[in-house]
């Protein structure tokens, strides 16, 4: 049987298993695995929704001295004020550079991380590779951030390697020149991201159904032809859900790894709505601002994911929900 006859039949319901019972949301042959699901929805109620009331502050001149159900009611006076910032454009538009960035780069790296992974038939040495490339992950950013920093400065090994190959005139402050700041914090990103975030994609390629690689085999498929006609493919509702999630993310950066590089130097090119939000917001105990921003913030995200989902429904036939 030819592949693309495999994959279409393996995907099409009626080809499935019938005659299963239909799962009830109090069946007794689920109630022991039910309990074990209920203590994190109620953790999860508990310190993720019911905190959802303190939104509230948004809309109100909140101050730590001051109770939050008797501070004063100002509406829009804080969105009206972020829109209004002077710094609004420059750090939307860093925002939104490395959050491009991180889609054309840090997105696909896991993606071909766990191709090529499935390919190494030698156990030994594809442990060794995915032990080695989930190790930064499990490094703090401080940790991690602090051995970069290192590397870039000017005596760095980075910069005296250069320069003793003659690559450069004169060692380099990497992180005193903004303009490198975009790549160097793609570079790192993808560098401690790519290992832990391949695992998903790994998992999805080991539930594959291996006669379609023996179809494949049969039919004169090389290794990159399998690759391309039969894990992509199958492993596409994954990477579809991740690309959902990318996309609606694009206003988040984090602050932590963004804190850790920046300097007065690269303050132009690396300052991003989570920093900004920390500085203003928290460090300067603006805690109504910063309520607003957040709040702003996730709209947008919600608003991102249906459009990704819609669009992606409406292309591609499948979507988150």
């Amino acid at each position: 049987m030819a592949v693309s006859e495999k994959i279409k039949k393996s995907r099409n319901p009626e080809t499935r298993t019938t005659g299963k019972k239909r799962w009830h949301f109090l069946s007794n042959d689920q109630f022991q695995m039910q309990t074990m699901i209920w203590p994190g929805i109620i953790l999860c109620f508990i310190f993720c929704y019911i905190p959802m009331y303190g939104i509230i502050i948004a809309f109100k001149n909140y101050t730590v001295l001051s109770n939050m159900m008797n501070a004063e009611w100002v509406g829009l006076k804080y969105f009206r004020e972020f829109f209004n910032d002077p710094a609004l454009f420059n750090v939307l538009r860093n925002t939104l550079i490395l959050n491009g960035l991180a889609l054309v780069f840090s997105f696909p790296a896991p993606i071909l991380l766990a191709l090529f992974i499935n390919e190494i038939k030698n156990l030994k040495f594809k442990k060794t590779i995915q032990t080695i490339s989930y190790l930064p992950h499990f490094l703090s950013w401080v940790i991690f951030g602090g051995i970069v920093l290192e590397m870039l400065m000017p005596n760095g090994v980075i910069s005296a390697t250069l320069y003793e190959l003659g690559i450069i005139a004169e060692p380099i402050n990497f992180m005193a020149k903004g303009e490198y700041f975009y790549g160097i914090y793609t570079l790192i990103s993808v560098i401690k991201s790519v290992g832990f975030g391949s695992i998903l994609y790994v998992a999805a390629i080991t539930g594959i159904d291996q006669e379609l690689y023996e179809a494949a085999t049969v039919d004169g498929c090389g290794r990159f032809q399998k690759m391309w006609y039969i894990t992509v493919p199958c492993i596409s509702g994954t990477i579809v859900i991740m690309l959902i999630f990318q996309i609606s993310s694009i206003l988040n950066t984090g602050y932590e790894q963004i804190i850790l590089l920046q300097n007065s130097l690269n303050l132009a090119f690396s300052e991003t709505l989570d920093t900004y939000v920390y500085k203003v917001g928290i460090a300067q105990s603006r805690y109504s601002y910063a309520a607003a921003v957040g709040l702003l913030k996730s709209v947008m995200s919600v608003m991102l994911m249906l459009i990704a989902n819609q669009t992606s429904k409406k292309t591609l036939g499948r979507g988150l929900f």
